[in-house]
């Protein structure tokens, strides 16, 4: 199965700083048909004006990917972290047990970030927040890993859920193949681009949300970023 989630169809949230859109349920955007996806339980779309951003504001039990897309975020919070993620980058909170946290567009252009939440496995633990550079040249015609469970195994950054989050850049007319194994889950969203993904056009900031297919085939109709993630 693959369902297209199309931009227009997702939630959506504006304020004088913040364009925001909903792939999942999220604040004052509910429909019960749309809760999650396996242990992932938001995917937010968001625009942050420069200058501005989200104000400390406490987390716990969740973890949370930043992937950026355009300009740069930056984080601070209660435990002492501070750093700038620039476009490309990701950078992972675990709210564990309890932390609090700012992100601001310190930049003088819009950022776009996808904001993706992933149930732990547990709940607690020590919160820790990193970040790491990748490379868009590094996943040019296959996915690597940004975080997963077991980065050991896979590399990327550590969240503490049997997850992955991958991301892939494809020129027009490449093929990447994802095997899905049984009991596994995926939802994928294009940053930018136009893609099939079997049979089902994708275009840029639309999602599919995919189960029950041994392999994911993506065809670049232009050329594309892919966010993916899959889970449990």
């Amino acid at each position: 199965m693959i369902e297209k989630r199309s931009f227009d169809s997702l939630g959506h949230f504006q304020n004088g700083w913040l364009n925001a859109k909903h792939h999942f349920s999220f604040g004052g955007y509910f429909d019960k048909s749309r809760l999650g996806w396996g242990a992932l339980r938001v995917w937010n779309d968001d625009e942050i004006q420069p200058g501005e951003g989200f104000a400390p504001h406490p987390h716990r039990d969740m973890e949370i990917i930043t992937y950026v897309r355009n300009g740069a975020i930056t984080h601070r919070d209660n435990l002492g972290n501070e750093g700038r993620t620039e476009a490309g980058d990701v950078q992972v909170m675990s709210a564990g047990s309890g932390i609090t946290h700012s992100e601001f567009n310190r930049e003088d252009e819009l950022t776009r970030i996808f904001q993706i939440w992933i149930v732990p496995e547990t709940e607690g633990g020590e919160p820790r927040w990193d970040a790491m550079e990748f490379p868009k040249a590094d996943r040019a015609g296959d996915f690597i890993v940004l975080a997963s469970g077991n980065p050991e195994r896979d590399g990327g950054l550590m969240i503490r859920q049997d997850a992955r989050v991958l991301g892939a850049t494809l020129t027009r007319g490449q093929s990447v193949r994802h095997p899905l194994p049984q009991n596994r889950q995926a939802y994928l969203v294009l940053a930018e681009g136009k893609a099939k993904v079997g049979n089902v056009e994708l275009d840029a900031r639309d999602g599919a949300a995919i189960r029950d297919i041994g392999e994911i085939t993506i065809t670049a109709l232009e050329d594309t970023e892919i966010v993916l993630v899959e889970t449990n």
